[in-house]
């Protein structure tokens, strides 16, 4: 199968430090690859995924972030690049908006964000002519009146994450610098049970640095260790060493690339039961789900969670190979209703 994946332009595939769309989009980009399938990638040009490139796109500006312009100029060049594969699959939201993609070539596209009333609409009228995945089951019963052609659950490809002893002796808080990621419950709940806590986090766009200057840096004190934004080796590394991932979010988030990520390392995650974390936490396998204010009381716990079971939970459902298998099938099944002329996939 000759599959095109488009990406949007902000960031790098993969991303050199945030970017969970583009760190996805690479590892699926690689598991297709090994499973035998030919792959185009139309990302920002200063990619270093092993996959060809689609050409005369531009370096990655993530400064730019979120901008239609960028987003757009990136779109049409992405699909005049991609006329002679047999699927395309947009990881954008105006590629499959775009009225002058190629005719004879189906599309699907992934939600890789949270689905709000007017994102639905948005989606509603992509799906006339294109598949849609979700990346969680919650996700997809958020809107229920939404084709959903499948839900696909993001994967790692594990051979780049080394299982950590979890002996640092401290917790880990890793996202994005925003109330949303509950970076405050976890500094609550690390200070509860009287335990360090070191603290990576983006921080590029105003509202988040805003954030960080005018609630977070005057809050915190001795025991807590602000360490910025990381890059894969470097965040693999706080994982593998904390004994526990604190994710008290506190929103209904579509996935949660980050736990899948401590589990890889052998640690286990405390998170609030909000949107796809009881999808990836099995209650006392891999972690614990609770209210952010009850997550304290399960610090000592959590210290007697198997770290080769939250490996083996990543193992066992979200692995790359995994993710590309089930792309894979649901590219097929659009494939053959495209041909017969039949309409876009039913929801499940």
């Amino acid at each position: 199968m000759r599959i095109g994946l488009v990406v949007g332009p902000w960031f790098t595939v993969p991303p050199e430090k945030y970017g969970g769309t583009e760190r996805v989009v690479d590892a699926l980009a690689c598991a297709l690859v090994d499973a035998g399938h030919e792959v185009f990638l139309a990302a920002a040009s200063d990619s270093t995924c092993p996959v060809p490139l689609v050409p005369g796109l531009e370096v990655s500006e993530p400064d730019e972030l979120g901008t239609s312009l960028s987003e757009l100029n990136h779109v049409i060049k992405a699909y005049a690049g991609l006329q002679d594969v047999d699927i395309i699959h947009d990881h954008t939201l105006a590629g499959p908006l775009y009225a002058h993609r190629p005719t004879g070539i189906p599309v699907v596209t992934t939600i890789h964000g949270p689905l709000s009333p007017r994102t639905a609409g948005l989606y509603r009228d992509m799906a006339q002519d294109t598949a849609i995945i979700a990346i969680s089951h919650d996700q997809a019963n958020g809107v229920p009146d939404l084709p959903i052609a499948g839900v696909i659950h993001h994967g790692l490809d594990l051979s780049q994450v080394a299982v950590g002893g979890g002996l640092g002796g401290y917790a880990c808080f890793v996202g994005r610098m925003c109330p949303d990621k509950g970076l405050l419950e976890a500094v609550d709940v690390a200070r509860q049970a009287s335990i360090p806590l070191r603290i990576a986090a983006k921080m590029h766009a105003p509202d988040e640095r805003q954030f960080f200057h005018d609630v977070v840096e005057p809050m915190l004190g001795p025991n807590e260790d602000f360490v910025g934004e990381l890059s894969d080796p470097a965040k693999y590394e706080l994982m593998g060493d904390a004994f526990v991932l604190l994710n008290p979010i506190q929103w209904p988030e579509p996935f949660g690339l980050v736990m899948i990520e401590a589990l890889a390392t052998g640690t286990p995650v405390l998170a609030t039961s909000m949107g796809a974390a009881p999808e990836i936490l099995s209650h006392g396998v891999n972690g614990f789900l609770a209210p952010a204010q009850e997550l304290a009381a399960y610090i000592e716990a959590v210290k007697g969670i198997s770290r080769e079971a939250c490996r083996r939970s990543v193992q066992d459902h979200f692995t790359a190979a995994r993710m590309a298998e089930d792309h894979v099938e649901l590219y097929a099944r659009v494939i053959e209703r495209f041909a017969a002329k039949a309409e876009p996939l039913p929801s499940i």
